[in-house]
């Protein structure tokens, strides 16, 4: 891995929940990050995108935002020019953002203008993002500016849990799964690793409204782990992804769920 004071990371969805708690664990890894997300107000630093890069510089850190919805084909592509012509480099690229339905709704009630939304915000948008950046990853690397960089979806134990009541999230994040295979399959020739960081009940501002459900769930002994997870418990994956101690897992999804995966009777 290059120096830590030369590298870039690209964390989508970074104003608030999982992201931010990524932002702030590659800052103290000594990235410089780019902060993305839908909604970033300059004049608000006491939430979202901007107190994010407040935060970290008052650490110490390096931080710029740029504001950019994944699921646009054209902010997509400014985001990645922007990351170009300002670092011409990208060292870790983290496909956080994601949304859950507005409402949920039983499958056989639930609408296509839901299913179109989530999908391209979840599955869409970082298919396409990382097509983009992995070809400016490929150059960089090519001419030595980039040692070995590297990509990392988050998706969700969703992958392969069932909610009749918000099949479309299930379904974008279980597309999130097969898009790492195929990107780990793909970049392998250039020895990128790509790798899948799969949360479980995290507690962020998209599952506050769920709170008192999983309080529940979790004191009854849904997991093993009986605790919420935390934003940092995701970051520290990711941390350990961007160091290099999982590149030769290239394509595997690692699950961090407090033990949700494991199979008991």
């Amino acid at each position: 891995m290059s120096e830590p004071e030369e590298c870039v990371a690209l964390v989508t969805g970074a104003g608030q929940g999982i992201g931010r708690g990524i932002a702030m664990q590659l800052a103290r890894d000594g990235y410089t990050v780019v902060v993305n997300d839908v909604v970033a107000d300059p004049q608000d630093t006491a939430s979202g995108a901007y107190e994010v890069k407040r935060t970290i510089e008052q650490a110490g850190g390096r931080a710029v935002v740029f504001k950019a919805d994944i699921s646009s084909p054209r902010d997509r592509e400014a985001m990645v020019e922007y990351v170009a012509g300002e670092f011409a480099r990208l060292d870790l690229l983290v496909n956080n953002a994601g949304v859950a339905p507005k409402e949920r709704m039983d499958i056989l009630e639930a609408t296509e203008e839901s299913y179109d939304r989530v999908m391209s915000i979840n599955l869409k948008g970082p298919y396409f993002l990382t097509q983009r950046a992995a070809r400016r990853m490929v150059q960089w690397q090519e001419d030595g500016t980039v040692g070995t960089p590297r990509i990392v979806f988050i998706s969700s134990i969703s992958a392969y849990t069932s909610s009749p009541s918000r099949g479309e999230y299930c379904v974008s994040k279980a597309g999130v799964s097969m898009a790492v295979k195929l990107y780990a399959d793909r970049l392998a020739e250039y020895g990128i690793p790509v790798l899948e960081v799969r949360p479980g009940i995290i507690l962020t501002p998209m599952t506050s409204v769920v709170k008192g459900k999983y309080d529940k769930l979790i004191a009854e002994g849904l997991l093993p782990l009986k605790r919420w997870g935390r934003p940092e418990d995701v970051a520290r994956v990711v941390s350990a992804i961007g160091r290099g101690d999982l590149d030769y897992s290239t394509g595997q999804a690692i699950e961090v769920g407090g033990g949700f995966g494991i199979r008991r009777l």
